[in-house]
Parts: structure tokens; C-alpha cells; sequence
């Protein structure tokens, strides 16, 4: 990006991504089960969605649950999917009225059917809403997605469809699950954890990173308010020179 195209960026964030990290040990702390815990921070993500129309964000990105969160305890996992469900079937008519496009990216072969039946409808549903593009990361891994990227642009060059000097960064972006959206301009993880975990590695490679100690199912308006001024101090420069 040239330097005066950074000079001409928004201030505001037009996409927020979040890692929502911390239901377990909010509940732990409490000495509840931690199903309590993700459903509290289910109405989390209410209280998020809700605050991001407010605030006028375009975008907004949840990493709802990794390609790694498999290897969680069985029973933790179907507590997960079964949240899912009622999520997908008590909120998505109000997500509608409200002007939010719901969208899902992800590995959906693991997902059980009567749940990507729910996504499919959804989507079908919200298609057409602007207000906000909530976009759920299930069953989502970053590194998955540039392998599998990788391997559908390699099966066009062996089809000979596609030139291997054809492929850069352009035609990879809009290779990925994400093409229709921009990347996010801000990245907020919760819980005092300092690290991506291996979700959008592509496409946050110039987002601006705010760690926040806030526990998931206690965040709000007031904590994305918080990052999103932190965001505004920041001198976003991608790669030009200061000065």
C-alpha cells in the first residue's frame, strides 16, 4: 500500500475481528461449570453485535471456534454445538431485523448437518443486510484456510486453467474464504492472552493488535469502545516511512 493511500485511511475501524477467549476461566473463577461460561458469553456476543451497529462498524469477526477446539473434552464440545444451535435458531431473526448479514467461515465437513443446514438458512436469510456483516469463525483454522487456498489455485495450474506467474497476493486474497469482506483494521483478543492463535494469519497481517485483560463473557461496550480508542492512537504507516 503506498504511502499516501495510509495516509488517507480511516481513523475509525470499518472491521473489528475478536478473539473471544476467556468463558472458562470466568466460570472456573466461580466455581461454575464452564458451560455457564459459554453461555454467558453467548450473551457476550449480543452485547458485541449490538454495540458494533452503535458504533457504525461495518464489519465484525468472531472466532467462534477453532479447527483445534476439537481436541477439547467430548462433552465440552457438544455443550459448544449445542449453544450453537440454540444461537443459530433463537437469534438470527433478530440479527435480520436489525440489518445484519450473517455469514460463516470455516471447515463445515466437521460440523453436524442439522448445523449447516441452520448456517445455510441464515445466510440465505441475511444475504441482502448491510448494516453489519457479522462473519462466525467455526471450525476455522488460518493456517487450513492458506493450505486449502494453496491446493485450489495448484489444481488450476495442473488443469492448466491458471499460470503458477500468475498467482499473487491479489488473486490469493480473493482465493480465501474472507474475499468479499476487507481485512480487519483491528484485531482484539480478550483475557490478557498475547497471541493470534492461529486465526485470519492472512488477512491481519497489517491489523492493529489490542490485548484486553477482560474475561469474554464480561466484554461489552465499554471494553470495544476502549480498543477501538487505542486503534485511534495508532499511526498506521503499512510498511511506509515515518516523517
Amino acid at each position: 500500500m503506498a504511502e499516501s493511500d495510509a495516509q488517507h485511511q480511516p481513523k475509525h475501524p470499518r472491521h473489528i475481528a475478536i478473539i473471544m477467549d476467556g468463558n472458562g476461566r470466568w466460570a472456573n473463577a466461580r466455581g461454575l461449570p464452564r458451560t455457564v461460561g459459554h453461555q454467558r458469553g453467548a450473551e457476550a456476543v449480543r452485547r458485541t453485535v449490538e454495540a458494533s451497529i452503535d458504533l457504525g462498524i461495518g464489519y465484525l469477526t468472531l472466532f467462534g471456534f477453532s479447527s483445534e477446539n476439537w481436541k477439547r473434552p467430548k462433552m465440552e464440545v457438544l455443550d459448544l454445538m449445542g449453544l450453537l444451535r440454540r444461537y443459530l435458531k433463537s437469534e438470527i431473526v433478530e440479527l435480520h431485523e436489525k440489518g445484519v448479514r450473517f455469514r460463516v467461515i470455516g471447515d463445515r465437513v466437521r460440523l453436524d448437518s442439522d448445523i449447516v443446514k441452520l448456517i445455510e438458512q441464515a445466510e440465505r436469510l441475511t444475504k441482502e443486510n448491510s448494516r453489519l456483516v457479522l462473519t462466525i469463525a467455526l471450525s476455522y483454522g488460518g493456517r487450513d484456510e492458506i493450505v486449502s487456498t494453496s491446493r485450489r489455485l495448484a489444481e488450476l495450474v495442473a488443469e492448466g486453467a491458471l499460470k503458477p506467474d500468475q498467482i499473487n497476493e491479489q488473486m490469493f486474497g480473493e482465493a480465501l474464504e474472507t474475499a468479499d469482506i476487507p481485512d480487519p483494521d483491528l484485531l482484539i483478543r480478550t483475557s490478557g492472552e498475547k497471541r493470534i492463535s492461529n486465526f485470519m494469519l492472512w488477512q491481519c497481517a497489517y491489523s492493529e493488535y489490542v490485548f484486553l485483560p477482560t474475561l469474554w463473557p464480561d466484554f461489552g461496550k465499554d471494553q470495544l469502545s476502549e480498543a477501538i480508542d487505542e486503534f485511534c492512537q495508532r499511526d498506521r504507516r503499512f510498511g511506509a516511512a515515518v516523517g
